[in-house]
Formats: structure tokens, C-alpha cells, sequence
């Protein structure tokens, strides 16, 4: 059976949680509700998309200029695989520690579940969740070029490579520079306009921030 071609992230499964096949995965979306409302999932390597993922963003690809509207974080992780993926049914699910608990129909084991450390719960991109007219997929902030807008001339910043959830309230954007790694909190209250078409995300950021938060 043949994958889709697009996966929407949900979580990534982490180790084994109970003695009936549970696992504990981070959760990587921003709707972990929608998990009440599925039950048919893919179980996707992580590591293999994030090799595809990083080979196509090194090959590169230009874009012309549009005018999508401002946006904030929906889904964390959108990510290209050329492979299979193996279809899972999720039977029971619940919040936990900050993460989610997950068992699949046939995993009823520790040693099943030890099998699934690493892999992403993923879905196909055509069945994500729909988002609202000011909301955007994390997915579509990577390989966007930041820009501050703050200053008389707008200043290139960086190119977005991820964003880490885990470091408090805002989403850090990690920023590849000519000077290394910067991280630049993805607050609304700088962001100014995103131009996904572009690639091109538009932020009025505090003077000092880039230089305080480089490496």
C-alpha cells in the first residue's frame, strides 16, 4: 500500500507507558481534541522525514510574491515522505503530563509498544484540521525567511529551520543566520505579516532581541 504523500504531524511517540501497550508521545499539535474524533492514524518514521524534509530544503526553491493574511500557530509539524506508512486504529487516548497516551488496536504488550519509540502519529494533510482565517501550520513558517520590521529598513534576519513549543507561552522560531543559530520568540504581538507564497514572515521585533538570543 502506497502513503500519501503529505503528512500532518500529530504526536511523536516516546517509550511505552502501563503494561497494556500504551504509549506516551509529545504532542505536536495545537488541537489534541481531534484525537476524540479519530481513530484511523499512520504510524510514520520520524527520522526519515526529517531526512527528506532536509534534503529539500538544501536543494531550495524559489517562489513568487502573495499576500496571505497575518497568521498563529496551528499544527506543529507538517513534513513530506517519499515512503510507506503503516495504518494504526487508535481504540483509547488520554491527556497526560503535558503529552498524550495512545493505544493502538493490536499493540497489547510492552514489548509491542517498545517497537513504536520514535515513530510520528501522523495523518494525510487533506484530512487536517481546518483552521481559522488568522491561523497558519508551523509546517508553512519553515524555510520562511525572517524579516524584522522594526527599524527604517527592514533587516533579514534568518531562514525559520523550527520551532521549539517546549520553552514557555510563545513558540521559539530557531533561525539559521549568517552568525549561527538564533532563537526568536514567535509572539503575536511582533509578528506583522506572513507571506506564505513568498516565504517570507514579517516581525517587529524588540531592538537587541536578535543579538541577545544568537548563539
Amino acid at each position: 500500500m502506497t502513503a500519501p504523500d503529505q503528512w500532518v504531524w500529530l504526536a511523536r511517540i516516546r517509550r511505552p507507558q502501563g503494561r497494556k501497550g500504551e504509549v506516551f508521545a509529545d504532542l505536536l499539535t495545537d488541537f489534541p481534541e481531534k484525537f476524540s474524533e479519530r481513530r484511523r492514524l499512520w504510524l510514520v518514521s520520524a527520522d526519515e522525514a526529517k531526512r527528506v524534509a532536509s534534503s529539500r530544503r538544501r536543494a531550495g526553491a524559489g517562489a513568487p510574491a502573495g499576500t496571505p493574511r497575518p497568521s498563529h500557530l496551528g499544527t506543529r509539524e507538517t513534513t513530506s515522505v517519499d515512503q510507506q506508512a503503516l495504518p494504526a486504529e487508535l481504540i483509547h487516548h488520554w491527556l497526560h503530563k503535558g503529552g498524550i497516551v495512545l493505544h493502538f488496536a493490536g499493540i497489547d504488550s510492552i514489548t509491542a509498544a517498545e517497537a513504536l519509540k520514535g515513530l510520528a502519529v501522523a495523518i494525510p494533510r487533506a484530512e487536517r484540521a481546518p483552521l481559522a482565517e488568522d491561523e497558519a501550520y508551523i509546517a508553512e513558517l519553515v524555510d520562511c525567511t525572517l524579516v524584522d520590521v522594526a527599524g527604517a529598513a527592514p533587516r533579514e534576519v534568518g531562514v525559520i529551520e523550527d520551532i521549539d513549543r517546549s520553552a514557555g507561552p510563545a513558540p521559539l522560531l530557531i533561525v539559521r543566520s549568517a552568525s549561527g543559530e538564533i532563537l526568536v520568540p514567535f509572539a503575536k504581538a511582533y509578528l506583522r505579516r506572513i507571506d506564505l507564497t513568498a516565504k517570507r514572515v514579517e516581525m517587529a521585533l524588540p531592538e537587541g532581541l536578535v543579538d541577545l538570543n544568537a548563539e
